[in-house]
């Protein structure tokens, strides 16, 4: 049974930090290079870069709830949940080029 997941490529769950600014202010984010890896498979589907996309989601969850007590880790379920609606969000990104609805830059 676990054959499948101790295969796996070890680089993948080595953790990445990376220096990014969210509306001017210098952060970083730690993830493991398996979650970056998704980020930028998102990032480019919304054709934005990492940065911005990291940065839209921050807006959008501070506008929803409020203060998130763990970004980081919104962002790794943020991932998995992704990984497992991948043609939802497919869907909502075609209707809104139909729709005429420019990406968020």
């Amino acid at each position: 049974m676990c054959n499948l997941f101790i295969s796996q490529d070890s680089s993948s769950y080595q953790a990445e930090t990376r220096a990014m600014r969210l509306h001017g202010f210098s952060t970083s984010i730690r993830l493991e290079a398996a979650f970056w890896t998704t980020l930028e498979e998102i990032a480019a589907k919304e054709r934005l870069s990492v940065a911005r996309f990291v940065t839209v989601l921050y807006d959008e969850i501070q506008e929803k709830i409020g203060d998130v007590q763990n970004f980081t880790s919104f962002l790794r379920v943020t991932c998995l949940h992704y990984l497992r609606n991948q043609d939802l969000h497919s869907q909502q990104v075609e209707a809104r080029r139909i729709a005429g609805a420019e990406p968020v830059s």
